[in-house]
């Protein structure tokens, strides 16, 4: 337990330290009027407080990726809490600040509009299909894996007799999937909503109420890991049948052949270490900010506290189980069953269906932004005004039908679309954030750093896996540094400095 309690000292130093040398370097005006104030609209441009703004933004970014991820990534042994820690510290909230504060300046504007304009018209292009892509699969997977948590609760209630009487035949099996079918229609049809509404008028009021269930879900968990008797280095030792020594933390704890730590491990934990979605989502709270000096807290801080959702699950996927065994049979199909039984496992029925709940809204946060997102990038894109309902509507009433159709494919396909196209996206944000400080001649090795090391990932992993090239692992490897290469030299190549005047203007 002294492991996770110095990998959480370390994001809060992160934040209260390196967040403060990116804010120097960014160089915020606090004088200068936000979007949120110049283009004020009642719909999208709505100015609220920080603090709404900060709960608001963990909630839209810590879907089911801050814990299915590192459950996940559980298999790959400690090492998963170091990408945590230092990946949220000096890639994901680095990320999310930039991508939140770029859009402030640029008129709320999303990503694809910034990699055009700091990376050049082709980037756009290339971003306006990704990010749009990238916001559909989390719309998806994310009906798709509360929908699963709230099917399990309901025929847990169900056959404890707190609902009813429940069949425990054959019957049983088909009424559950009469059930998931059920809770994804709801929650489909929250998302149109929520879609639809001028933000303040759902997202802003009911927020709270889901951030109370997360604060449950945080603190019940910590409180099972910490009272419950699974002390982490014991477990690790066990698993491992030795003495856990610094080699330990880069061993692949999962010997499945094909399932090498790099790149896969960067991939498998995104949300929770660095993540694309985010920079989707960062420009929707940039709309509301009021001033440039509280997007450290806002961007950056809500990442540092994904990152300890991160890490409690992470945690729990290290010890719950007694063997890894029992772990990778929770794990087939989705890693829904792990948060299950460790909720109700830790906490007993009642505490553990509040913390499952406490988990079920974080999708659901992401979800219905995610489609809001994607019907704003579409609307800029094509340029419909949003102000009226009816074109909102032109473009959601498709979206929602393109959504549900990807539905209905294999959920462990989607996911890996989604953690590839996720991860893809922070590159790119990340070379976009270097371009805006190497044209403006600030330190931009705050953020090239990081993008070299995701280019590298995002090539290697394509290269590598079956959704892509599926070439060999040796000959993967290669290909992931010729293209880091190839965009290293196209980077100080093709980018020039801007000018005085251009700087003035920017």
């Amino acid at each position: 337990m002294l492991w996770f309690l110095i990998c959480v000292a370390i994001l809060l130093l992160g934040y209260f330290l390196y967040s403060k040398v990116v804010e120097k370097i960014f160089v915020i005006n606090p004088k200068r009027e936000t979007p949120a104030h110049t283009l004020k609209d009642g719909v999208d441009y709505v100015p609220m407080s920080k603090k709404k703004i900060w709960l608001i933004q963990l909630l839209n970014i810590a879907g089911t990726g801050p814990i299915f991820g590192p459950i996940l990534g559980a298999l790959y042994g400690p090492v998963a809490m170091l990408w945590i820690v230092f990946g949220c510290v000096f890639a994901g909230a680095v990320h999310d600040y930039f991508s939140g504060m770029l859009s402030i300046r640029n008129g709320g504007a999303n990503i694809p509009y910034m990699a055009g304009k700091y990376l050049g018209r082709p980037a756009k292009h290339v971003m306006n299909i990704f990010a749009i892509l990238l916001l559909l699969l989390v719309g998806v997977v994310f009906v798709a894996s509360p929908a699963s948590l709230l099917t399990n609760i309901t025929s847990e209630l169900m056959n404890s007799g707190s609902v009813g009487a429940a069949a425990v035949n054959d019957e049983a099996g088909a009424a559950k999937g009469n059930i998931l079918m059920i809770w994804t229609a709801i929650i489909f049809v929250y998302y149109i909503i929520a879609t639809l509404v001028p933000i303040d008028k759902i997202i802003g009021r009911i927020y709270p109420i889901f951030g109370a269930l997360l604060m449950f879900m945080t603190l019940g968990m910590l409180f099972g890991l910490f009272f419950e008797g699974i002390p982490f280095f014991q477990t690790v030792t066990a698993k491992l049948g030795h003495e856990v020594e610094l080699a330990d933390f880069f061993t692949n704890l999962h010997p499945k052949e094909g399932t090498p730590l790099w790149p896969l491990l960067f991939v498998t934990i995104a949300c929770g270490a660095i993540s694309g979605f985010h920079a989707t989502q960062s420009p929707l709270m940039a709309r509301c900010t009021e001033n440039e000096k509280e997007g450290r807290f806002i961007f950056y801080g809500a990442m540092i506290g994904e990152g300890v959702i991160a890490l409690i699950w992470c945690m729990v996927g290290l010890s719950f189980y007694d063997d890894q065994a029992s772990l990778v049979e929770a794990l087939k199909g989705t890693p829904s069953k792990v948060v299950y039984d460790s909720a109700i496992g830790m906490l007993g029925l009642f505490g553990g269906i509040l913390a499952v709940l406490g988990v079920v809204v974080l999708p659901i946060t992401s979800g219905d932004t995610a489609f809001r997102a994607a019907r704003l990038l579409i609307a800029d894109y094509l340029k419909i005004d949003q102000r009226n309902i009816a074109k909102r509507l032109s473009i959601a009433i498709p979206l929602f039908a393109i959504g549900y159709w990807v539905s209905t494919v294999d959920f462990q396909v989607l996911w890996r679309y989604f953690g590839w196209a996720n991860q893809t996206t922070a590159m790119v944000m990340l070379w976009t954030a270097s371009a805006y400080l190497f044209r403006h001649k600030k330190f931009h090795w705050v953020t090239t750093i990081p993008a070299i090391f995701m280019t590298m990932v995002c090539a290697s992993y394509i290269a590598n896996a079956p959704i892509g090239f599926n070439m060999s692992y040796d000959t993967s490897l290669w290909a992931g540094v010729a293209a880091t290469v190839v965009a290293v030299i196209a980077f100080f190549t093709l980018l020039k400095p801007m000018t005085p005047e251009e700087q003035a203007n920017d």
